[in-house]
């Protein structure tokens, strides 16, 4: 199922009884925990109905135990956890409670499982759990350029936005396949063309960013070798050319996601000089300080989210002088 076919089912009122949202784009699943949340849930407090699970921490008894407990407020329970398969050590055990576990959620309708995964190899059995009424959610990027405009169009609708001739074309061109850029993009050009007016390419090319990846994998790069002075003048660089900051934030959480898996031994795609530059940036810190790391990258996702009073630029360049120390 696509993203967009999930929306579709929640704006009918289907509510299925468990999720498997699984890809490497980050904006298509949070937005997807964001509506699952909203159809389960309702607009009212979650603190009763919510359970939220780490893979890295999370063990069977838990998720178990979750699973099985009724609603308290709201109409239905919700369950997120997120990357099952995320321990080391004892992983697996979690990833096999959750296969056993999908086939006795089928049948009630009181609680809703959400499992959200980077990557979720299909031949493994808790993936294989996900068929019908459960489903697995495809959250990756657009692939190619039709289907990258589709998404263009789709996000320009859902924020009420007008699109002229060659508009959404320029947006690709100028940002490619970065979606959360591009949602920003979107919103910074109908600023530009004026309330109510419609985009028109000219508002597209006056306002884009035009943030390059090699600009992004600069600062990546900068942080993991240790480099903090060209790792800060990166950053406000890639800020005043318009780059948003959960942008760049999601640059440095796949960076570090990416050295985690090298220090633990696990396997890398990419060509062999980068993967070569990755090995060496991992060696630096131990994993408990990769995991860390990842830890602090979490937080400061809070607070571009609205938590805490801190400005983003001012927690931007906090995270990266303690990542590249």
């Amino acid at each position: 199922m696509s993203p967009e076919e999930l929306h579709a089912e929640l704006r009918e009122g289907r509510l299925r009884p468990a999720y498997l949202l699984a890809g490497s784009e980050a904006l298509l699943r949070d937005d997807a925990v964001a509506a699952l949340r909203a159809a389960a849930l309702g607009d009212g407090p979650a603190d009763f109905d919510l359970e939220r699970l780490d893979g890295e921490k999370a063990e069977p008894g838990q998720l178990a135990d979750a699973l099985r407990a009724l609603p308290v407020l709201a109409e239905h329970r919700l369950v997120v956890l997120r990357e099952p398969e995320a321990r080391r050590r004892g992983g697996g055990r979690l990833a096999e409670a959750l296969a056993e576990q999908l086939p006795e959620l089928a049948e009630q309708r009181s609680t809703v499982l959400v499992v959200v995964a980077e990557r979720a190899d299909r031949r493994a059995r808790w993936v294989n759990a996900f068929r019908e009424p459960s489903v697995r959610v495809d959250c990756e990027p657009p692939r190619g350029l039709r289907a990258l405009l589709a998404f263009i169009r789709s996000e320009a609708k859902r924020q009420g936005v007008r699109l002229g001739s060659g508009a959404a074309e320029a947006l690709a061109e100028a940002v490619g396949p970065q979606l959360l850029m591009l949602r920003g993009e979107i919103h910074k050009a109908a600023l530009l063309a004026g309330p109510g007016a419609v985009v028109e390419r000219s508002h597209v090319m006056a306002g884009a960013s035009q943030v390059a990846e090699e600009s992004l994998w600069d600062l990546a790069d900068a942080v993991g070798e240790g480099r903090t002075g060209d790792a800060l003048v990166l950053l406000t660089r890639l800020l005043e050319a318009g780059a948003p900051a959960p942008v760049l934030l999601s640059s440095l959480a796949a960076h570090f996601r990416k050295l985690t898996r090298c220090r633990c031994g696990g396997r890398v795609a990419g060509p062999p000089f980068a993967v070569r530059k990755l090995a060496a940036q991992a060696r630096r810190s131990s994993e408990s300080r990769l995991l860390a790391c990842l830890e602090a990258i979490h937080q400061v996702d809070e607070v571009l989210k609205g938590q805490g009073g801190l400005a983003a630029k001012v927690a931007l360049e906090r995270l990266v002088m303690g990542l590249s120390a």
